[in-house]
């Protein structure tokens, strides 16, 4: 089976306490075990007790810094959606491994509907992009079509499960 069509995986149980620690971490990833306790009136012990078997079902993949890139220079974000020419399982595969070795390319997901993936690519400015469609992306084989979808404005960067937090959905 393609990489990109995994067969969904088992849900985690979590209760509403998981749901508040991970909601802790997603707002502030030094947040002590000790605090997130004290919040919760509980002991630490339980709470690092539940961060670890979190960690260990993967439902806690990492923890990450979040980067400002208009701070280092790369202030064009663009999404791109990819239609490749053929769609056997080898060029699927070979698209991916080729995307993936662009510093580029921040995100790529596998998507359905009129094109085969949207990337999300972060650079400096519009020549930086020309140069990454002329010389990089156009270097990659199979490629059928890439349609350009440049952010004026970024509205919302929140990447937050609203279930996690006593935000309810409209």
């Amino acid at each position: 089976m393609h990489p990109s069509l995994k067969p969904q995986q088992a849900m985690a149980k979590i209760d509403d306490i998981d749901k508040q620690i991970l909601a802790f971490l997603h707002e502030d990833a030094f947040m002590s075990n000790k605090e997130m306790a004290s919040r919760l009136g509980m002991s630490a012990t339980p709470v690092h007790e539940r961060i670890k078997r979190m960690e260990k079902e993967g439902v806690i993949t990492g923890y990450k810094a979040t980067i400002n890139p208009n701070k280092l220079g790369k202030s064009l974000t663009v999404f791109c959606d990819i239609s490749l020419k053929e769609h056997a399982a080898e060029y699927l595969n070979q698209f991916e491994t080729d995307v993936m070795s662009l510093v580029e390319v921040q995100e790529c997901y596998c998507v359905s509907g009129h094109s085969d993936f949207l990337l999300k690519i972060v650079v400096s400015d519009m020549d930086e992009y020309r140069n990454f469609i002329l010389h990089k992306l156009a270097s990659i084989k199979n490629i059928g079509n890439a349609q350009s979808h440049f952010v004026m404005n970024q509205i919302q960067n929140e990447q937050i499960l609203p279930w996690l937090t006593n935000k309810t959905a409209q």
